[in-house]
């Protein structure tokens, strides 16, 4: 038992590692464009917006396009994060862990995998104000996703109880 909590833990490493490389790497690539003035630039210009066809109002930049950049390096940082979900996934294949553990890492995957596309489909693109809050209705859709994979996965493996006579 004490070197299963062993390997979680250097999972855990592995992962916390692999956040700290890649947002220096990410902010090494993107320099020229100081990713810190343009997230702070990013949320100077949030404002109150119409959402489409509807009476509501919800945060979004003035100009969704101007932002390119940051939505590249996010798009960049979500897609190293989805790989390596991916591949602490198999080393739980590997390792054996919980099928618990098994369950939220595929729920992981299929959230980070899921935000990736959808930060490159509508914000790296082409970013529009109709497609900032089609973008956060898909943040939604993935979410839900990713937690229907995981009820999946472990009602797949949830043993019948016996019958009593």
């Amino acid at each position: 038992m004490k070197s299963s909590k062993h390997v979680e833990k250097l999972f855990s490493v592995l992962y916390v590692g692999t956040i700290f490389v890649s947002l220096g790497v990410i902010y090494l690539i993107h320099l020229p464009n100081n990713l810190f003035s343009e997230l702070i630039d990013f949320f100077n210009r949030l404002t109150l917006a119409r959402v489409p066809n509807t009476g509501a109002f919800l945060p979004a930049p003035i100009s969704p396009a101007v932002h390119v950049d940051l939505y590249t390096a996010l798009f960049q940082f979500f897609l190293v994060i989805s790989i390596m979900e991916a591949i602490i996934l198999a080393l739980r294949f590997v390792f054996n862990s919980s099928i618990k553990r098994k369950a939220e890492t595929i729920s992981n995957v299929v959230f980070w995998f899921g935000v990736s596309y959808l930060i490159w489909t509508y914000l790296v693109d082409s970013a529009t104000i109709n497609k900032w809050f089609v973008f956060w209705i898909g943040i939604i859709v993935i979410f839900g996703l990713s937690l229907i994979a995981r009820v999946f996965v472990l009602l797949a493996v949830r043993q019948p109880e016996p019958v009593k006579n």
